[in-house]
């Protein structure tokens, strides 16, 4: 587009601020509202496409919805005399891309640039829009170059659509998974491997994949896993290297994030956290068993059972939270207990054997057990204990007895 065209009699087109996969994007002015603002316009190429126009309109209306502060805001689309175009957050024009040019990021730098975009990412993602071409030149920098905006939601990137741009190849391809570039559909799973890319690029001060011929640089992707990104950053975090190395595949696990929240909580440890028996927290990476220095306190381990819990789980708390035995459980012991004395002595009685030896008298030294309140029928009475063969009774002595029969 040439000279200061005004679209839509409002926003007036200025100066090329760059090109992506299919569309470019100029320096514009909303006359309406007296502010900057970025417009994109499509490839002539693209303009008779009618599946390229469609994807264009409800792609740009998909970003427009979404709301979070590291997503360039979509404020307007239309149509201008046929050109598609999309109007956007404006924003000074530095990109991350300009900031790994000046050489490897500091590593809380790295983390900041991780949550800004995997919080942007995962708002898209729940809204069901996958950015496919995550790169250093798609998130911008704000004002003041702290905070970071991901931009070109859906829209910079469609099926094929880098391969017919000329330099696009490189420099879009660069940063697709094995799995895309081997012809799959772009998924969530993609922007999170891009995004662990861009951070092994942020870190190191190169890309993994520095091939420039598209064909060694798709050989590579397919074949070629990178180092892990501890052996090109030494003094790289254990936190920070495993969430890069995962995002890739490149930690040998090939357990993959399944989302950008997932991929954000992994930054702080979050996913793997246990407790230390002082009751601190410590991130605990893979693999998840961790061996500690000393026993966890007990308190640390059980805790006071609650109503969803079966009665025997109280057994496993404390010996002090056992449950008391009743005092119907206890008589009922102890009438087993006499009954058991009681057929014993009958059994010994009755028993044959018995009647060529001696009876024994039975000693009231030892303590028998009371029996309990008669339930249904009485046990037999303690002090009527049966003998058989009672021995000769002894003389009685002389003076008061009872033998006129009445008791004395």
């Amino acid at each position: 587009m040439k000279g200061r065209e005004v679209l839509a009699g409002r926003y007036e087109v200025r100066g090329l601020l760059g090109r992506g996969g299919m569309a470019e994007v100029y320096d514009g002015w909303d006359a309406r509202l007296s502010r900057a603002v970025a417009i994109k316009l499509l490839y002539p190429a693209f303009r008779a496409d009618a599946d390229a126009l469609h994807r264009f309109e409800t792609e740009a209306q998909a970003a427009a919805s979404l709301n979070h502060p590291n997503i360039v805001a979509v404020h307007d689309c239309g149509d201008h005399d046929g050109i598609p175009f999309i109007v956007m957050e404006r924003l000074p024009g530095r990109t991350l891309d300009d900031e790994i040019a000046t050489g490897p990021m500091a590593q809380h730098r790295v983390r900041a640039m991780l949550e800004d975009v995997l919080g942007a990412l995962a708002t898209a993602h729940a809204a069901g829009v996958v950015h496919r071409d995550i790169k250093p030149g798609n998130v911008l920098l704000t004002h003041d170059g702290g905070a970071m905006k991901v931009a070109d939601f859906g829209i910079a990137k469609t099926a094929g659509a880098a391969l017919t741009a000329t330099g696009q190849i490189v420099g879009t391809m660069a940063y697709m998974s094995r799995e895309r570039v081997a012809g799959a559909p772009a998924s969530v799973a993609d922007d999170l491997y891009a995004v662990g890319v861009m951070s092994y690029e942020a870190l190191s001060g190169r890309r993994p994949y520095p091939q420039e011929n598209p064909a060694a640089l798709i050989r590579a992707i397919l074949d070629d896993p990178p180092p892990p990104i501890e052996a090109v950053r030494p003094d790289i975090d254990a936190d920070l290297a495993a969430v890069v190395n995962r995002s890739m595949g490149a930690d040998g696990v090939g357990t993959k994030f399944g989302s950008a929240l997932e991929m954000r909580s992994a930054l702080s440890g979050a996913p793997d956290v246990q407790y230390s028996a002082a009751g601190s927290t410590a991130a605990n990476r893979r693999p998840s068993t961790k061996v500690l220095a000393q026993p966890l306190a007990p308190s640390a381990i059980y805790q006071a059972p609650s109503a969803n819990y079966a009665p025997s789980a109280n057994y496993f708390v404390s010996s002090a939270h056992r449950r008391p035995m009743s005092r119907g459980r206890k008589l009922l012991l102890a009438a087993a207990a006499f009954v058991a004395l009681i057929v014993g002595t009958l059994a010994l009685a009755l028993d044959p054997s018995s009647s060529t030896q001696s009876p024994q008298p039975v000693s009231t030294s030892s303590a028998v057990p009371p029996p309990p309140p008669p339930v249904s029928s009485p046990p037999p009475s303690p002090t009527s204990v049966p003998v058989v063969d009672q021995p000769p009774a002894p003389k009685k002595p002389k003076g008061r007895g009872n033998g006129n029969g009445k008791k004395g």
